[in-house]
């Protein structure tokens, strides 16, 4: 595509499409941007990187006119502006894509890119002009979408798409991403990229893309930035970058990202799942007569788009809620609600901590026994709690998981992601269980974190527990199972060992396909 692209290409007066000048942050108790300084080319792919809580989230609002900034200049094509919200950003030709899309699911495609900024003709809404603009762009982009579609008949990847015809439709010249490939397929994320990269950043335009996902970023910036806790820790061509360096300035030291593990030897079956059907409440199966084995010694992932039915596999299997039909076996035992599953030597890494792994107003020593806070050694013979025990527990706890700060004492909505993750990781290994269900167990967690919380699953699988991964991050399924299972729309479309598994395979899986299965 050459810089002439119809409607894309604009004239410049910079060099820079954007220059942040010493942006500082200052929040009560954080400091969140400290002093960071970046520039982002006219037609380049710019990658900001960074561990959870690096501040790229809140650089990436201030340039977006959502947050103001303590102090500092923001510069857009060589001018210094004064962004008071989103829409002096738009005006500007800054859009931004979050992670969280902002879409009206019952209203069409041309009704969500148009809301808020409706062309009127005659003191009327110009529908019919709205339609014809955005078809146009549909077919400029090849973004095969219906412009009459609902959203909430589209798929994940679609929806996205949706986001970004609403800043072109705005007149973008700078895109900003955040995380934007979270939701999806392989074979979307290329998609995304051949567009952002083939004919976004080709017709001179701008991308900063943020994503933690370090294959991606070298896959697609010309530039990398990389901050951490707050500061700017230096900016690279991505040309001749490996994803060790950028661990490495993410995290301020070696980091290990292969799982180091030797080959499974499978015992006996541990968890047996037969036939399970889940329904949801329009009486439709979200888990389609499910079956499969996972043996003492392995661990067994399931990849998936999300929204396939793994969540709901996992309530069942865990006695979170009660199937409509099949049988789930622990041990050869049989067992209904979490108290009796947890009994039969089941224990859960939850998808979401913050609303099922932990009591975010309990202390961390109150976290490390939940489940167990009636039970010896924690409860005394009438029932009353043993404090000394419970203190001492989370002391050998935060020790031997390395949560930080260590303080049996401190709230566990206190904590960040990764270290609130080492809470639920540690308390469940702490029960010595038979079976582990680890779903999305390093969602939302740093780098250092996510090293620490592979080698345990590893572990586990090695001291001869029996592993049920569940996770949506397709390169986590395929680094740490010994077998892949692939669900699709409730139901499981292929199992590949993981030694013979390829993203492309199983990629094709994830979206139904039948090709893959041969």
């Amino acid at each position: 595509m050459t810089h002439s692209a119809a409607g894309l290409s604009h004239p410049h007066h910079s060099p820079y499409a954007l220059e942040l000048r010493n942006i500082t942050k200052r929040f009560p108790l954080v400091l969140a941007n400290d002093n960071i300084s970046m520039e982002v080319k006219w037609g380049s792919v710019h990658a900001l990187c960074g561990e959870n809580g690096a501040g790229k989230s809140t650089l990436v609002k201030i340039v977006y006119g959502a947050q103001p900034p303590t102090s500092g200049e923001i510069v857009v094509d060589g001018q210094v502006v004064n962004l008071k919200d989103p829409s002096d950003a738009i005006k500007l030709g800054i859009g931004m894509v979050f992670q969280h899309f902002m879409l009206v699911e019952p209203l069409t495609v041309t009704e969500n890119v148009i809301l808020g900024s409706e062309p009127t003709r005659g003191g009327a809404i110009d529908y019919a002009g709205a339609r014809k603009k955005v078809a146009e762009l549909i077919k400029q982009f090849n973004f095969g979408l219906d412009p009459d579609a609902r959203i909430e008949d589209l798929p994940v990847g679609m929806q996205q798409k949706v986001e970004i015809l609403k800043t072109l439709y705005r007149g973008a010249r700078i895109l900003i991403l955040d995380e934007p490939t979270a939701v999806l397929t392989p074979s979307e994320t290329d998609e995304l990229f051949e567009f952002l990269k083939g004919q976004y950043a080709a017709a001179g335009n701008s991308v900063v893309f943020i994503s933690h996902k370090l294959h991606e970023v070298l896959h697609i910036s010309d530039t990398i930035s990389v901050i951490r806790d707050g500061k700017m820790i230096g900016t690279i061509p991505a040309a001749g970058a490996t994803t060790e360096t950028l661990a490495n300035m993410m995290v301020g030291r070696e980091v290990v990202l292969k799982v180091d593990k030797q080959a499974a030897q499978p015992g006996q079956v541990a968890l047996d799942v037969q036939d399970v059907v889940v329904q949801n409440e329009h009486r439709k199966n979200v888990v389609d007569h499910v079956s499969f084995q996972v043996r003492r010694g392995e661990i067994v992932g399931i990849a998936g788009v999300e929204g396939n039915g793994q969540s709901q596999l996992v309530e069942a299997i865990t006695g979170l809620i009660q199937p409509q039909g099949g049988q789930i076996t622990y041990e050869g035992v049989t067992a209904q609600g979490v108290k009796a599953v947890g009994q039969a030597g089941v224990s859960h890494i939850p998808e979401d901590r913050n609303e099922r792994g932990l009591v975010l107003e309990m202390t961390t020593a109150e976290n490390f026994i939940l489940g167990e806070q009636d039970q010896a050694p924690f409860a005394g013979p009438l029932g009353l709690l043993r404090l000394d025990l419970i203190e001492k527990n989370a002391e050998e706890l935060s020790e031997a998981y390395d949560v930080r700060p260590r303080s049996a004492a401190l709230q566990a909505g206190r904590y960040s992601g990764g270290n609130a993750q080492k809470i639920i990781v540690a308390r469940e290994m702490r029960k010595k269980p038979k079976i582990l269900v680890a779903s999305q167990p390093t969602r939302g967690v740093d780098i250092g974190a996510i090293e620490f919380i592979h080698a345990q699953i590893v572990a586990a699988r090695d001291q001869g527990l029996a592993v049920l991964l569940v996770s949506a991050d397709l390169g986590e399924v395929m680094n740490l199972s010994d077998r892949i299972l692939v669900m699709y729309e409730g139901k499981v479309v292929g199992e590949v060992p993981a030694s013979e598994a390829t993203e492309t395979q199983l990629g094709l899986l994830m979206t139904g396909s039948t090709l893959a299965a041969k």
